[in-house]
């Protein structure tokens, strides 16, 4: 028999056990290596967070009309960066209230807030709501894309615990507040404020207050600016929100949802607006932001616009005129008030009222007329309306009937093209035309032959109407300007209105000149243009076949120039100066004063 062991054999389950737990030990091992070796890989592009939030962005351009409101951005507008102290308390309180309503409870993850927005998404039947927090919104727009992937999303939760660490809840919103997009180009809430409504986002009232709030999820379908109605809707539904979290009264939400008035939304100004841009790139420091006050009168902008269209598609289409401009300037300074250089800026935004060059026609005889004056010749001065013959060129009247002799001015309220030749040639030619357009503003060159005075030269309408500046003004010339003011960080930069012009007439071929253009108006052939009760003076033009229609008329100050034809030079049904372009202009300088 033998004896008894003195230490019994391991049992087989403390065996296992043993196995279990070297097992246990090695896969926590190697599970945390896998872990770290992970989260080195989601990491490893991560941007640096404390870089980031300073990171670099496009400069900024903002243009104002003439009375400080914004009608233009460009680049990314930022405003002054506030504190949640510098803003009434419903600011940060509506952004709350719609975004994160516990966001003051919840840590850097939000599980109530994941949980209810899962319900209300499988209740709908699609996604309604959001479980991010607002710091995870902070760190995915801040930092990162909207890729939903497993990379973006793990790097997004590092990022926000790293926020949730690093700032506090407070400082947090501010950035959010300070760096979200909210549409038309606003990047801050400041800057979405001075957009909207002109005013700082200090200043904003309640229900203000909660349409920026609404904009953080939908800048786009929520724009007052794109759908006025979308954005009031969206901003009742921040009010309801509030009311729901206990930040106002339902009473204090029904006051302010009877409050939402939006200001009309400025013109479109396109046409006007990258005109300025272009100017401003030779006052403005590269890399810099700026503020530029421009010459626009956003009501005449508005009319402008609203009143070549109406045109366009009307009578206009049905005399096969696609495609027209308009600019009005003051006549004693240049400063441009309005500029429509097309159709649509959106489908086209070659700026015609700029960069096109159209014969003018017979609004170029105004300065063939001016020559004549200098050269002696009176408003009453007899003049020959008469066949003339010049080598093989035989210009007649566009009525093909002679009128014999008439005095200066009939013949120019009448457009005589004979009339307008043997002047030219009385001047001393071609030369001498030129010269003097020239000097009051045209920069084109101009034909050296004798057709210079029937318009052959092709000319800007800006340009155009610029140049009758002069007429209008006792005899200055001025030059067309879009800039009043530019500012950068702050500081104002030395760039304006030019200064004034030379004395390019006298003051007595100016005051005849208005007189003969007013006859044009009158008793002429821009009846279509007259006013009631007002003094306007201008002139028609029209090329051979009607390729193109012009009219540069002036009232009350203000010279406005209108060009009609098509872009692919195709004949208009019909159409003269003294027709549609005409009408035009009364319609535009009716309801600019009206």
């Amino acid at each position: 028999m033998r004896p008894a062991p003195d230490h019994p054999p391991p049992r087989p389950r403390r065996r296992l056990l043993w196995r279990l737990l070297k097992w246990w030990i090695l896969l926590a091992v190697w599970g945390s290596v896998a872990l770290a070796l992970a989260l080195v890989a989601f990491a490893w592009d991560l941007p640096r967070p404390e870089t980031a939030l300073d990171a670099a962005r496009r400069p900024s351009l903002t243009l104002e009309d003439r009375t400080g409101h914004i009608y233009a951005t460009y680049g990314d507008v930022v405003g002054e960066p506030l504190r949640l102290a510098d803003m009434p308390a419903y600011v940060p309180e509506a952004a709350v209230a719609i975004e994160d309503r516990r966001y003051f409870q919840h840590g850097a993850i939000d599980p109530i807030g994941i949980a209810r927005a899962a319900v209300a998404d499988l209740l709908a039947g699609h996604v309604v709501e959001g479980g991010s927090t607002i710091a995870q919104q902070v760190a995915k727009n801040l930092f990162l894309t909207n890729a939903r992937t497993l990379r973006r999303k793990v790097q997004e939760l590092l990022l926000t615990l790293w926020l949730e660490k690093t700032f506090t809840k407070r400082q947090i919103l501010e950035i959010w507040l300070n760096r979200i997009y909210y549409g038309s180009g606003a990047w801050g809430i400041d800057a979405a404020a001075r957009i909207y409504f002109g005013i700082s986002a200090r200043n904003v009232n309640l229900w203000q207050a909660a349409l920026l709030a609404g904009l953080a999820q939908a800048p786009s379908r929520a724009n007052p600016r794109a759908d006025p109605a979308a954005a009031a809707q969206r901003t009742r539904e921040v009010l309801a929100a509030m009311v729901r979290a206990r930040m106002i009264t339902p009473t204090q939400a029904q006051t302010a949802a009877a409050q939402i008035a939006f200001p009309p939304p400025p013109p479109r100004a396109g046409y006007f607006a990258d005109w300025v841009a272009e100017q401003a790139q030779a006052v403005v420091p590269p890399g810099a932001d700026a503020v530029i006050r421009t010459s626009l009168d956003a009501r005449l902008q508005a009319v402008a616009e609203a009143k070549l269209k109406a045109l366009l598609e009307g009578p206009g289409a049905a005399a096969n005129v696609g495609q027209g401009a308009v600019v009005a300037l003051d006549a004693a300074t240049g400063a441009v008030r309005a500029m429509v250089g097309g159709r649509d800026y959106r489908t086209s935004p070659y700026n015609r009222a700029v960069l096109a060059r159209r014969q003018t026609g017979s609004a170029f005889k105004p300065f063939v007329w001016a020559a004549a004056l200098e050269a002696g010749m009176r408003p009453d001065s007899p003049v020959l309306d008469a066949p003339i013959r010049i080598g093989n060129w035989s210009p007649h009247d566009y009525e093909r009937r002679y009128l014999g002799q008439v005095s200066m001015e009939t013949a120019l309220a009448d457009s005589l093209n004979t009339v307008s030749v043997r002047l030219l040639l009385q001047v001393g030619g071609p030369k001498v035309v030129a010269a003097l357009a020239h000097r009051l503003g045209i920069a084109d060159a101009l034909p050296n032959n004798d057709t210079l005075a029937l318009g052959t030269g092709g000319v800007g309408l800006l340009e155009l109407a610029g140049a009758y500046g002069a007429f209008f003004n006792g005899g200055r010339r001025i030059t067309p300007y879009g800039i009043d003011a530019v500012s950068s960080s702050g500081h104002a930069l030395a760039a304006g209105p030019p200064p004034p012009g030379p004395q390019v007439l006298t003051p007595d071929v100016a005051a005849m000149m208005v007189r003969m253009l007013a006859a044009v108006v009158s008793r002429g052939t821009a009846r279509a243009a007259a006013l009631p009760g007002r003094i306007v003076a201008g002139k028609t033009g029209t090329s051979q076949d009607s390729r193109d229609a012009w009219f540069i008329g002036w009232t009350d100050g203000m010279i406005i120039g209108v060009w009609l034809g098509n872009d692919n030079d195709q004949p208009m049904k019909g159409v003269v100066g003294g027709s549609l372009p005409a009408r035009l202009f009364r319609d535009i300088a009716a309801a600019a004063t009206g």
